[in-house]
């Protein structure tokens, strides 16, 4: 029992008070809130989350933020990941289901894995939501992500920026995400559209993939800098990891701090290279406004209300495999450059502490993070 009240043994108990007892003690969660009215108490809401090792932001920023949302919402959470293992991931996905939460929300590994996931929830009954990730072909009932293709285009007009007058005919190539990932697909799609929009920069080389991992990405662009050499002067990397392993590289190739590079997530370690000058850029998307989302989305579907569930949407995403358009909430992302590092503190996204330790301890107080 989660509500940690003892039992007086009494003389005599009838058997509807037997019943009504066992009732009592058949809901648990691993995490949340039993503070809720009656008619919310036991639902609880399944969430797997996909790896600890491609963002940094899976534990440290969504696990938290997704924990409070749920418990200031009044619903039990039951909140796993799955380290990145397909076969962990499938087990936890048959736990909750088998385990009966009232709605199920996914990070995919990738689409074949996820959708397996939810189509086995759809056949149990219970709805679902894709979290960040769209899971293709899965059938998820809500999507709660960011506007991806937006995502994409800040890191366009960023490395842009940070060009600056450079900008004009600058060679640039990019260092894409995970192929698997419908994500990296809206990412490449916002970047490489704006670029060819805007029509400054010369895109050297577009298919290149990280696969969301710094050793990947810093082997992939050392590749390309074999092929193209002192031709790049700018980098779109689709995340803030992968950054690390391209300016790894840039650094060994004596090209420190001289060619621009994107990211996205505000990781600790990507705002730290933004303020010491050898990041360009990152895309901030605060996990609270997804998080609040998802716990809101949640609400209206343990409550079975879908009206109020679509009443949330604020448009829709479509589903390339199924041809369907799946409604969604799509928070706005941010674009931070070194004056604007501080607002990732401000929101409590990050912590000065761990961002402004000796090495950056300057930066950051030339830049007012504190």
């Amino acid at each position: 029992m989660s509500s940690g009240k003892k039992w007086r043994v009494l003389p005599i108990v009838t058997a509807t008070a037997v019943v009504l007892a066992m009732a009592a003690c058949g809901s648990s969660s691993t995490s949340g809130s039993s503070g809720s009215s009656s008619s919310t108490k036991a639902k609880t809401v399944g969430v797997i989350l996909p790896d600890a090792t491609t963002s940094p932001r899976w534990e440290a920023n969504d696990r938290p933020s997704l924990t409070k949302a749920f418990t200031d919402a009044g619903l039990k959470s039951d909140i796993q990941n799955a380290g990145g293992d397909k076969a962990k991931f499938g087990t936890i996905c048959d736990s909750m289901i088998n385990e009966g939460v009232a709605v199920i929300m996914i990070v995919n590994l990738d689409s074949d894995s996820g959708g397996a996931c939810l189509k086995k929830a759809a056949a149990a009954g219970i709805k679902s939501i894709d979290y960040d990730r769209l899971t293709l072909g899965g059938g998820a009932s809500y999507y709660v992500s960011f506007d991806n293709v937006k995502v994409g285009a800040l890191m366009a007009t960023g490395l842009e920026q940070c060009l600056g007058a450079k900008a004009q005919g600058a060679g640039v190539v990019y260092v894409n995400g995970d192929p698997t990932d419908n994500n990296a697909a809206l990412f490449k799609k916002g970047y490489d559209d704006q670029l060819k929009a805007d029509g400054k920069v010369k895109i050297l080389s577009s298919d290149k993939s990280g696969f969301w991992d710094a050793k990947k990405a810093g082997v992939a662009f050392d590749g390309l800098y074999t092929q193209y050499g002192s031709k790049i002067q700018g980098v779109i990397s689709a995340n803030d990891t992968m950054a690390g392993g391209i300016i790894a590289s840039l650094k060994r190739n004596g090209l420190a701090d001289k060619v621009p590079v994107t990211g996205q997530d505000a990781s600790v370690e990507g705002l730290q290279r933004i303020l010491a000058g050898s990041q360009c850029m990152t895309v901030y998307k605060n996990t609270n406004l997804e998080a609040s989302a998802a716990s809101k989305l949640a609400i209206d579907l343990t409550k079975g209300d879908k009206a109020s569930a679509d009443a949330l949407a604020t448009g829709s995403v479509k589903d390339t495999v199924t041809g369907k358009d799946v409604k969604s909430v799509l928070a706005t992302p941010q674009a931070i450059f070194q004056d604007s590092v501080k607002k990732v503190i401000s929101d409590g996204f990050q912590k000065a502490s761990d961002i402004c330790t000796a090495q950056f301890a300057a930066a950051c107080t030339k830049f007012g993070v504190s």
